[in-house]
């Protein structure tokens, strides 16, 4: 990877991350401080919570499923949402 690849990576990476913050910023403020939480673990590489590898392989058939646009229809979500009394 040469230069300008490595700085557009950062920029794109950089990009989603102050997305991710402006989402945050939706939250409640008890979500907020668990997406602060979170983000300082990855910041200091001491996560404080590590994925079995069940969770895992969960997470890369979620984002296998999400790249080929197949998501959750708001019937199921309101269905999930009501499950957890939300």
């Amino acid at each position: 990877m040469h230069a300008g690849q490595k700085r557009d990576k950062l920029l794109a990476m950089t990009k989603l991350l102050e997305e991710g913050i402006e989402a945050a910023r939706a939250l409640s403020p008890e979500r907020q401080d668990m997406a602060g939480e979170l983000l300082l673990s990855l910041a200091q590489r001491q996560p404080g919570y590590q994925l079995t590898a069940e969770q895992l392989e969960d997470v890369k058939v979620a984002i296998a499923e999400a790249d080929r646009a197949e998501f959750a229809s708001d019937q199921d979500m309101a269905g999930t949402w009501k499950k957890f009394g939300l």
